[in-house]
């Protein structure tokens, strides 16, 4: 079916309003199907689009889903800063607080128009870790190509998930980053055989200067993604885990291999159920609806 009136918003661009996830953003049709659905990325030339519900669920939250050429996708972080953003736009105001419904979740939302773009922050909720079993971390390593060098000195591979679960594989240096080449094949099936939705390789934020990250998710048929908001939150969430703090917030810059300068900003708190995170980014609205 043909879908009118899709925008594309560049999500979680640099500071300087660069770059950007581009995501394709567009009101539901209840008469489409899913597989409907799974053409509108590749139509708008996106790796991701997000479906704005008509009206609110029954919990007040307004239904969001999101979709890749291949699959539905449970949440999606970039993919929620671009609904917003989009969302914000279509009113008159400076800042919009709501609550968006997602997977079964309905969470908070904050959008705030900026000069450069409109910032947008939503909690993530509850991530659960866990180190991976040695057959698990030893799959993924091979599939993704590192070297002895590569792996980082003090950081290890955990396991992450704020719902759907994913690998962070910490490496020695944004070198050794951007040396990565899985093998897309390989790095499928070994997320399939464990249940991960992908795999997030980062060099820790250290002395004042912004992590970075490459997330590949090929499972879910996103090759290398421009950026991953929710694993920046599981990162956020890992790093304040190994620390035993009691906050930490992060910066992670994203996308440079890919042409397509990111940021994501995340952070996480230790509480009574555990460890709950905030995640956002700056994003672009492009001409459109």
């Amino acid at each position: 079916m043909p879908w009118p009136d899709v925008t594309v918003v560049d999500a979680c661009v640099r500071r300087d309003g660069r770059g950007g996830s581009p995501t394709a953003v567009i009101d539901d049709d209840p008469a489409a199907t899913d597989a409907d659905r799974r053409t509108v990325a590749a139509a708008a030339g996106t790796s991701h689009a997000a479906f704005l519900g008509p009206e609110r669920a029954p919990d007040g939250g307004w239904p969001v889903r999101f979709f890749t050429a291949t699959t539905e996708l449970p949440g999606c972080g970039h993919g929620t800063v671009a609904a917003q953003a989009l969302r914000l736009t279509r009113t008159a105001l400076g800042e919009l607080n709501d609550r968006q419904h997602t997977g079964g979740r309905t969470f908070d939302t904050a959008a705030i128009r900026r000069p450069t773009g409109i910032e947008v922050w939503f909690d993530q909720g509850l991530v659960a870790l866990r180190h991976p079993a040695p057959d698990e971390r030893a799959a993924i390593v091979a599939a993704l190509g590192l070297t002895a060098d590569d792996p980082h000195p003090t950081d290890a591979a955990r396991i992450a998930a704020p719902g759907a679960p994913r690998m962070l594989v910490p490496v020695h240096d944004r070198s050794a980053l951007l040396r990565v080449r899985p093998h897309l094949g390989r790095l499928t099936a070994a997320c399939r055989r464990y249940g991960l939705l992908g795999c997030f390789v980062y060099v820790p934020p250290e002395g004042g200067r912004p992590g970075a990250a490459r997330m590949f998710a090929p499972a879910i048929g996103v090759d290398e993604d421009v950026a991953n908001a929710n694993s920046t939150g599981c990162l956020a969430a890992h790093l304040l885990d190994t620390a035993g703090a009691q906050t930490v917030t992060i910066e992670v810059e994203q996308g440079d291999t890919l042409g397509r300068p990111s940021s994501v900003l995340a952070s996480a708190r230790r509480g009574p159920t555990g460890i709950t995170t905030r995640v956002g980014g700056l994003s672009v609205v492009r001409d459109g609806p």
